[in-house]
């Protein structure tokens, strides 16, 4: 047997075994991640088991999922010729796992497209003196959603990096320089808010952050904000995400079932009326179970997370001495001057304009229908809510928040007809990536590798611009206790 035989087989059982598993393949990065920073053994070997057993408990609520969701969306298909997909991330990862599943191609792909760019984002802020870039993108479950999304979307829009090395190369570049500017770009917006906190939005809406705190003082008055409004105790239950998901799911999914009827889904073995089980209860149990499974997958990815963060960081302290973190714009919550009010008004509102959106499709029979996700509806909105407050007043968190809902809507429609993703019955949904990414998304598939490489160049010229503008303060409003 030869050398290169030998590789090659040590090759096949470490992707076999372990690129191929995502599960191992995360708790390895957080395993080296903790060894970096000389962690005790055990400390390591935890956090192995942590980040592998979380993420083995989302497989098994994104299983859920769509076991669940799978009998709807077949039956909208079947009865009313309609294609649907929920603006969510989660089932948007779902959708792209199993598209990736049908054309054969391993979802470890995405780790290793993640691990590049988290190391071209270390990169970008370890040479800030030249690239200007301040901020390090650590939400661990907000950058596995992104590469899974982006990493589809360079796949099928330019078939030269299909399936291989280059394809998850270019997106790990384009990913982290995404993660590094836009975040770059939420510093000074959220250093203000915070009173100088020293985090700044490391999550699924950074663009729409900055334009928000851009736009909000041109349509509002930041002296007429939510705080002196006067809102219905009952909004307190959306405090609760379990409340809320269910809520919304009951609304959405129990209309559906509703519309489809008991009859449908008793010649579809769906519902079993001989068992003298009433249609209500049924489809309250039903709805319900969207919830379960997403709060399921929810505390698998809290737990993961947690090791992925702890390790992230300590690398970005031990590495990257005086770069600011990205954060979960959840966050951002603890500073809203109205005690939680900007959070449930900007969900409100965004949540209007998306039935608004969907009431539009329908009317004008759009090919695709959108379900509202939670996580959008809410945390999109709730973060727009709080900056709109704070630059704005609630003129400004009104107009903006409920002009999202509707280009989450629009935008997601055109997104996951855009992608196939439709056809799995999911869109990741968060407003930059029904704007900022479906744009992408089309550029690859119009101009391939040179939209990828124009869209790297184009976005690490806005920090240039952003310290030509700012040469003074730049780098000092990127420290605790700044703020303008």
């Amino acid at each position: 047997m030869d050398l290169f035989e030998v590789l090659n087989g040590v090759w096949n059982g470490l992707f076999t075994n372990v690129i191929a598993e995502p599960a191992i393949f995360i708790g390895l990065i957080v395993l080296l991640g903790y060894a970096l920073l000389r962690r005790p053994w055990y400390e390591c070997f935890s956090g192995f088991i942590k980040a592998s057993v979380g993420f083995f408990i989302l497989i098994v609520g994104s299983g859920g999922l769509v076991n669940t969701f799978r009998p709807v969306l077949a039956g909208l298909a079947d009865r009313f010729q309609l294609k649907a997909a929920v603006i969510d991330p989660y089932f948007g990862w779902n959708a792209v796992t199993q598209a990736f599943n049908k054309a054969g191609w391993t979802t470890s792909y995405i780790m290793m497209a993640l691990l590049i760019a988290f190391l071209w984002n270390i990169t970008l802020v370890a040479f800030r003196r030249y690239t200007k870039v301040r901020t390090l993108f650590i939400t661990g479950h907000v950058m596995i959603q992104q590469a899974n999304t982006s990493l589809w979307m360079i796949f099928i829009g330019v078939p030269l990096m299909q399936n291989n090395i280059w394809g998850i190369v270019a997106c790990g570049l384009l990913l982290g320089t995404y993660w590094a500017v836009f975040s770059n770009l939420t510093v000074e917006c959220t250093q203000e808010l915070t009173g100088g906190a020293g985090f700044a939005v490391g999550h699924q809406q950074m663009g729409a952050v900055w334009l928000t705190s851009k736009i909000a003082p041109k349509i509002g008055n930041r002296d007429r904000s939510v705080e002196h409004l006067e809102l219905p105790g009952f909004f307190k239950i959306f405090n609760d995400n379990v409340v809320a998901a269910s809520t919304l799911m009951l609304i959405f999914f129990g209309a559906i079932l509703y519309v489809l009827g008991p009859d449908y889904l008793a010649s579809k073995k769906a519902f079993n009326p001989a068992s003298g089980e009433l249609f209500i209860k049924y489809v309250f149990k039903t709805s319900v179970h969207f919830a379960v499974y997403l709060y399921i997958l929810q505390s698998g990815v809290r737990m993961f997370v947690a090791e992925l963060t702890q390790s992230f960081q300590g690398i970005s302290d031990t590495l990257l001495k005086g770069g600011l973190p990205a954060i979960d714009c959840a966050a951002t919550y603890g500073f809203d001057a109205a005690g939680g009010n900007s959070v449930l008004f900007g969900f409100t509102m965004g949540a209007i304009g998306q039935f608004v959106a969907i009431a539009g499709l329908l009317v004008f029979h759009s090919p695709i229908m959108i379900i509202t996700g939670f996580v959008p509806v809410f945390f999109d909105n709730a973060t727009l809510g709080v900056f709109a407050n704070r630059f704005g007043g609630v003129r400004a968190l009104v107009i903006i928040c409920f002009l999202c809902g509707v280009l989450q809507v629009l935008g997601g429609a055109v997104a996951a007809g855009l992608t196939g993703l439709y056809e799995f019955g999911g869109y990741h949904g968060n407003i930059d990536w029904d704007t900022i990414w479906t744009l992408n998304a089309w550029l690859f598939q119009a101009f391939g590798v040179y939209a990828i490489a124009a869209l790297i160049v184009l976005m690490l010229l806005i920090p240039q611009f952003q310290y030509r503008r700012n040469k003074a303060h730049y780098f000092i409003d990127a420290e605790v206790g700044a703020a303008e």
